[in-house]
């Protein structure tokens, strides 16, 4: 239960989030049950954002699935983190705990893991309702289609970056927060300009991870 009740605000943030993306997708000619099938095979909100916008008839199938491994390289990084804390959920279940790995979840499950240990009840209350939501609200938003109108015209296309903000604040510690978030920034946005596609996500997530490790052992050698 306190894993279902930390997570709800996140999940009130998926809803329009997922009814967006089903929209876009229905836009592009995609069927419902095709999105749905999607949203449970991939599970990556930003991923299958960025496919649904390169999506064309035929179907650029290699570049689609580049796109998407470069965009969620993260993954590596968040599973590495995830690890030191998962002694206490048996092995057999670790394979579903990489699949249920969502930038939300590993978030939440890491503040857990600063004060309790991260056990299998805590980890499943908090994704099992991010995945039901995702899969419903997807589905929904394709069925729907374009009856749900502009979503930027009621701000529906800044909930994502609304969301993630909310879940950044909940790890600031100070400066040294601050220092990470300013270097993986604007790394991230000088990639964006200076490269086309997804680079910046893998060039932001690297240069926080410097520059945490930088400051690290800047403060071990002092």
């Amino acid at each position: 239960m306190t894993g279902a009740a930390e997570v709800a605000p996140v999940v009130v943030a998926y809803i329009p989030i997922g009814l967006l993306w089903g929209t876009l997708a229905a836009a592009k000619g995609i069927a419902p049950l095709e999105a749905v099938m999607m949203s449970v095979i991939v599970f990556a909100g930003s991923a299958q954002f960025v496919a649904v916008d390169m999506w064309r008839d035929p179907v650029p199938v290699l570049l689609l699935t580049f796109t998407a491994l470069i965009i969620n390289v993260r993954h590596v990084l968040m599973s590495a983190s995830l690890s030191r804390h998962i002694e206490a959920i048996p092995r057999a279940w670790h394979p579903l705990v990489a699949y249920f790995l969502v930038d939300e979840s590993w978030a939440l499950a890491e503040r857990r893991a600063l004060s309790s240990p991260l056990t299998l009840p805590y980890y499943l209350g908090i994704t099992l309702p991010l995945a039901a939501t995702w899969w419903i609200t997807t589905c929904i938003g394709a069925m729907l289609g374009r009856a749900l109108g502009d979503p930027s015209a009621i701000g529906l296309d800044f909930a994502f970056s609304a969301m993630f903000i909310a879940i950044l604040m909940g790890f600031w510690k100070g400066p040294s927060t601050a220092g990470v978030l300013a270097a993986s920034g604007a790394v991230a946005a000088a990639t964006h300009l200076a490269f086309a596609g997804p680079w910046y996500i893998v060039a932001g997530g690297l240069a926080g991870a410097l520059y945490a490790y930088a400051t690290w052992r800047a403060e071990e050698a002092a």
